[in-house]
């Protein structure tokens, strides 16, 4: 859609059910994410009361109609998503505005692929609204659905803000506190008592919505320990003893996880949403069976002419007298999920009317595609999903320590989850394999006979991707902020033209690369591990700073790089140029003149790169390549881009 354009709803869509709107964006810049709010106006464009106003303190309607989803990461940036059930709503509201604020510092015009998207009640894309003029707005209303002729409309707006969500709220009725006093034991409406006078009680003053975000986070600071001895164990709320074979491991697991989604909504809905669950009272089952008439096989056994089916849990969720419905598979170590048990509840869901089978193991899922490959003629009435430990254990990070919750015991719930999953005994660690071609693929390039066609190089370019994926999903945790693969656009956005460029390079060079957006670079930071000499290399590219001389800006770039390892490569660029003098960092702290360029060029940035030595085993032990790359990227981030201090800290 085009700024300024409308739809009519019905004309879209027949499906039933609440509409979700997906607010996106990607950040770039690393200046933090945007929140969401929705406005709920009547026939004066204003709203009735505070209760109108759905965002971060106050995340849904009182009757349910409106409420967030809360923030999922996407490909190359994030969304947030808000579900309106438009039948719901009262009859007096007239208008339901969304938009998104960011905080006072960071502006809309520093974030990219600005847009939105409207989905129907069975999770069809409808519509879209790419947003390409943001500027110095600190909110910005994306669009806006309104009642014309007995339906529903939808007009895309793309109108900013400088006042942030202060302002917005009081243009459409708001009466905002900014006082920033923090209470965690009040509702998100802060309404001020005033002490009586001996002349009588002085008059109330006005509910005002405190727009300052309060909500509990993990404190960073373990408390005081009092134990006796080192070798005490602190009791644990979900605890990791006793789990002897992957059986067990796997009912834990599912039981733990389910348990804290079904009592921590904040966390429920954000797992919940990938699935285009709707937003509402989620409840969750383990010990489940159904009959069905198919073949027994590794799901159930055979039972007087039927086969009994036991999924490993249940996903319930409610919502305006609707019932969303989902079995769920989860396999931990190293388990693989089987096509035949995923396929029998997948005729187990269609027959009893679910919507969803969700798959839960170490293994990641790439571009939305499934790990498994599985009969299609099961997936007409039903979604096959999966959902990687990694990926739970970062929504649970980032709720814990970075967005917050709402409820501090539900922080400490969330915590122990995070403790659990992360134990090695769990089983729940993600991606931590390079898989059984790695080793074959790794000799054949070292003895020079690797040529096209092999069968191990393609599984090994797949492993890749999923280990740099996995790799941005810890990354983001870390830092609170949106860390994303660099997707370029055309051939390089298509999955499998991306392995086949791996698969290219692996034959040709012995390489495999890939880039990624992370906070306080220059610009992408590139991964690239040479499987002929053994060594990963991590190398972003910086602009120089505003000096009058080359030789100055050199000095200007070696006082920020104190720190920095003495291998540290540094290249000067030209403008427009790929290519320029390059040397180690401990040569030029003697003789910085060496990266001036011989022609008197100027220098417009700097290419920094580190190598370190690369894992040859396949996994996470210490000389595994998983391990390795994470090392490597860490060393980089860490003693180059982070020197305290140092005025490299550009935002991508």
């Amino acid at each position: 859609m085009l700024k300024g354009a409308n739809a009519e709803l019905a004309k879209l869509t027949e499906a039933p059910g609440p509409v979700t709107v997906a607010l996106r964006w990607s950040d770039p810049s690393g200046t933090g994410e945007a929140d969401v709010a929705a406005l709920l106006l009547g026939p004066s464009g204003k709203v009735r009361g505070d209760a109108d106003f759905v965002f971060y303190n106050q995340s849904a309607t009182d009757d349910g109609s409106v409420q967030l989803l809360g923030k999922s990461p996407t490909g190359g940036g994030g969304e947030d998503r808000i579900v309106l059930d438009l039948a719901v709503l009262s009859a007096d509201v007239e208008r339901v505005v969304l938009t998104a604020s960011r905080d006072a510092d960071a502006t809309f015009g520093e974030l990219d692929d600005l847009g939105l998207t409207l989905y129907d009640g069975s999770g069809a894309a409808l519509l879209g609204f790419d947003i390409c003029d943001a500027g110095p707005e600190t909110a910005f209303v994306f669009g806006e659905l309104y009642r014309r002729g007995g339906g529903w409309k939808f007009r895309a707006v793309g109108q900013g803000y400088e006042s942030g969500l202060a302002g917005l709220a009081t243009d459409f009725g708001i009466n905002v506190d900014d006082s920033g006093e923090e209470d965690a034991g009040t509702a998100p409406l802060d309404v001020p008592v005033a002490e009586e006078s001996p002349a009588g009680p002085a008059p109330k003053r006005p509910a005002r919505v405190r727009t300052a975000k309060r909500r509990s986070t993990l404190p960073k600071a373990p408390k005081t320990d009092l134990a006796d001895h080192p070798s005490w164990q602190g009791a644990r709320l979900f605890p990791v003893a006793g789990l002897r074979n992957d059986h067990e491991r796997e009912a834990r697991a599912t039981s733990t996880l389910l348990a804290v989604m079904a009592q921590v909504p904040e966390f429920g809905r954000r797992l919940t949403a990938r699935f285009n669950a709707p937003a509402g009272t989620v409840q969750t089952f383990v010990e489940t069976s159904f009959k069905t008439g198919g073949r027994p096989g590794s799901a159930g056994r055979e039972e007087q002419g039927e086969t009994k089916v036991r999924p490993d849990g249940v996903i319930r969720v409610a919502r305006a007298g609707r019932i969303w419905t989902a079995l769920v598979e989860t396999k931990t170590g190293g388990s693989p999920l089987k096509a035949d048990q995923v396929e029998a509840y997948l005729e187990v869901a269609s027959r009893n009317g679910y919507e969803a089978v969700i798959t839960l193991s170490n293994d990641l899922a790439l571009d939305g595609e499934h790990p498994l490959t599985v009969d299609k003629r099961r997936l007409k009435k039903v979604a096959l999903r999966h959902l990687s430990w990694a990926e739970v254990v970062h929504e649970a990070h980032m709720l814990c320590h970075h967005h917050g919750l709402a409820n501090p015991v539900h922080t400490w719930m969330l915590g122990e989850l995070l403790h659990y999953l992360r134990h090695d005994n769990s089983g729940c660690q993600g991606f931590q394999d390079m898989g059984a071609s790695w080793v074959p693929l790794r000799n054949a390039i070292k003895a020079g006979t690797l040529r096209p066609g092999d069968r191990h190089v393609a599984r090994v370019a797949e492993n890749w991707e999923k280990l740099v994926r996995q790799l941005c999903l810890r990354l983001s945790g870390e830092t609170g902020q949106t860390v994303a693969p660099v997707r370029r656009r055309g051939r390089g956005g298509d999955a499998a033209a991306r392995r086949a460029d791996t698969v290219a390079s692996l034959i040709e060079t012995g390489r495999m690369a890939a880039q990624v957006r992370m906070p306080t670079a220059g610009g992408p930071v590139r991964i690239e591990a040479d499987l002929r000499t053994g060594q990963i290399e991590t190398s972003a590219q910086i602009p120089s700073a505003e000096r009058a001389r080359a030789l100055t800006r050199v000095q200007w770039l070696l006082r920020q790089l104190t720190e920095a390892p003495p291998e540290l490569r540094i290249e000067a660029l030209g403008e427009g140029r790929d290519a320029g003098p390059c040397e180690l960092l401990k040569n030029l702290h003697s003789e910085p003149g060496l990266l001036v360029p011989a022609d008197g060029a100027g220098i417009a940035s700097f290419r920094l790169t580190l190598p370190t030595g690369m894992g040859t085993k396949r996994g996470t032990e210490e000389a595994g390549f998983v391990r390795s790359v994470d090392a490597a990227v860490d060393r980089f981030y860490q003693r180059v881009l982070r020197a305290e201090g140092s005025e490299i800290h550009v935002s991508v």
